[in-house]
């Protein structure tokens, strides 16, 4: 369970690469407990990198990853890995090759056509290969992002409420850069895919209370984000 220290770091530090560093490693752990190889020669796609905190990590244990986003904004770190340009809402995920491992960290509720990724994420497998995919669902805690909790007045009106309360500077807007997404919607799109089976659903930031996933409604409101780890039919 790591969501004290995230809560702790994020308070400190903000959303430095710390805080993501707690996340990736908690995560590795995860998916090696539920029988993920992660070793010399395992070929990663950290899709929608961001500062590519999370496929460094695969890198330092010997994987061969490509960072893909629709900016480079690796981490100086990470200058001159193999990077593609991409934009995950609107490219054809067939350019970009098969992995035996997909990663998809924290970018499925940005996307405005999150069933389209779905329908077509297999195809970025091997035969047998593993698909990571977490978000932040709306109703979770942090759904709204940098304006929860307002974001539970409404997808339509809490960003301006926290707007004319704070007077701070957003990010996020619901339904440009951040879509409502559901728990219950996703796993049951996914099982339905005849590309993927489903083989662990979990509260990211603390997989020990994964029941909670069998709850529905209730895991719409206690999981803080979502983690699923499929595998290709």
């Amino acid at each position: 369970m790591i969501i004290h220290k995230l809560i702790f770091h994020h308070l400190v530090n903000r959303d430095d690469p710390g805080f993501y560093l707690l996340q990736a490693c908690d995560a590795m752990a995860w998916m090696e407990k539920n029988n993920t190889v992660i070793r010399n020669g395992v070929t990663v796609l950290d899709l929608g990198c961001g500062h590519g905190i999370f496929g460094a990590e695969f890198k330092k244990r010997g994987c061969l990853v490509t960072f893909a986003d629709e900016t480079n904004s690796l981490h100086p770190s990470l200058a001159g890995e193999n990077y593609r340009t991409f934009n995950v809402d609107k490219d054809d995920v067939t350019t970009l090759g098969q992995y035996d491992i997909v990663l998809c960290s924290n970018v499925y509720e940005h996307l405005s056509k999150p069933e389209q990724f779905l329908a077509n994420v297999g195809s970025l497998l091997k035969p047998s290969g593993r698909l990571f995919l977490s978000w932040t669902n709306w109703l979770s805690p942090w759904g709204g992002h940098e304006f929860s909790p307002f974001h539970y007045l409404g997808a339509t009106r809490g960003h301006l409420v926290y707007d004319k309360l704070t007077g701070k500077k957003r990010i996020h807007t619901p339904f440009k850069n951040l879509y409502p997404t559901y728990i219950g919607h996703t796993l049951r799109q996914l099982r339905q895919l005849p590309t993927l089976r489903l083989i662990k659903v979990a509260p990211r930031y603390y997989p020990e209370f994964a029941f909670l996933m069998h709850l529905p409604v209730i895991r719409e409101f206690l999981a803080w984000n979502c983690a699923v780890l499929a595998e290709k039919r």
